[in-house]
């Protein structure tokens, strides 16, 4: 069945005109939607700690951030943006008793509460509204008039009414301008959490690095390597992103077509499908959620350990020393 997708003409801005926004977080998507929302006409407040930079970075977009307690307090939808993986702690020491019945409690990933951390309590209904995009985007498309599409998702007993506010948000975020898909707070999580481990990161970072290792035992030159698996990338995916698969095949050689589909499905293997079943399964029953949860109790030894290793990796002190020669790319240094 089709999915069903809201535009601007399904949502109406003016249900927000007399409510107040409190967007917990000033990060990522923090930053983007109470600037994207303030643009709209909305009264946005933030709760943000201080000392912190993003802290700094909410003063210097001209908000007067308040503790997470007090803007909670006075929001009437308050949209927690704050990492995953804070969000359980701050939710139960800081949020939930800030909350008054006819509140909507919001978010822009499902994690917490498809997993159990955080719970609206009666009277206060869960609305999800999701930009498929990073927050540099969803600021960037709204200003020159455009919109990252976008996901909604209603709590378990949310009113019509409550449905009608998370679009009415969505717009003001540019959200409908892009389209707004109709989802559940699972098929959210759970398939953002795939594509992220089996696709975009955890997929692609690994196809990366072992193909620049298998060139470079080779006896190729690093630089060789990089370029062929890392840099050129970009490339595919903006074909991917332009017009699918079909496109990217059109526009490439022949050679790089045949090789495609005849090399391919060796890669990608029947054991490589049943692998992505079994971290799906891990996904939806909670395991890797129960995973990623006690390594954050425990002080994150493994991930921060993990991280030092793979920023340490040949192919990322290659592609630094290639990237600070080419003039046109705005490249990033991650200490």
């Amino acid at each position: 069945m089709p999915a069903t997708i809201y535009y601007d003409n399904d949502a109406d801005l003016s249900l927000l005109k007399d409510k107040t926004i409190a967007i917990l977080g000033y990060g990522s998507q923090g930053h983007a939607q109470a600037q994207n929302l303030r643009d709209s006409g909305c009264n946005v407040i933030i709760g943000q700690r201080p000392g912190s930079a993003n802290y700094d970075l909410a003063v210097s977009h001209r908000f007067e951030p308040l503790t997470i307690e007090e803007a909670t307090k006075r929001g009437d939808l308050v949209n927690i943006l704050l990492p995953d993986e804070v969000q359980g702690d701050i939710y139960r020491n800081q949020i939930r008793e800030q909350l008054s019945e006819g509140n909507i409690l919001m978010c822009s990933h499902g994690f917490n509460v498809h997993f159990g951390q955080v719970e609206a309590p009666a009277g206060v209904d869960a609305v999800l509204v999701a930009p498929k995009g990073p927050g540099h985007l969803v600021r960037s498309e709204f200003e020159k008039g455009g919109g990252v599409p976008s996901l909604i998702a209603l709590g378990a007993g949310a009113s019509d009414e409550s449905k009608k506010l998370g679009l009415a948000y969505a717009k003001g975020i540019g959200g409908t301008r892009g389209g707004v898909i109709e989802t559940t707070f699972a098929e959210e999580t759970e398939t953002d959490l795939f594509g992220e481990q089996v696709v975009l990161c955890g997929g692609v970072s690994e196809l990366v690095k072992v193909a620049f290792e298998t060139l470079v035992e080779a006896g190729y030159q690093p630089e060789m390597a990089y370029f062929e698996c890392m840099h050129e990338l970009k490339l595919i995916v903006d074909l991917f992103y332009q017009g699918g698969l079909s496109y990217m095949r059109y526009s490439v050689s022949n050679t790089a077509e045949y090789g495609d589909y005849t090399r391919g499905p060796r890669i990608v293997t029947e054991e490589t499908r049943q692998e992505m079943r079994k971290i799906l399964k891990e996904i939806q029953t909670g395991e890797f959620a129960r995973d990623w949860i006690l390594e954050n109790r425990a002080g994150a030894p493994a991930f921060k350990a993990t991280r030092r290793l793979n920023r340490d990796h040949e192919l990322e002190h290659v592609g630094k020393r290639l990237r600070s020669l080419m003039t046109w790319i705005d490249a990033k240094v991650v200490d």
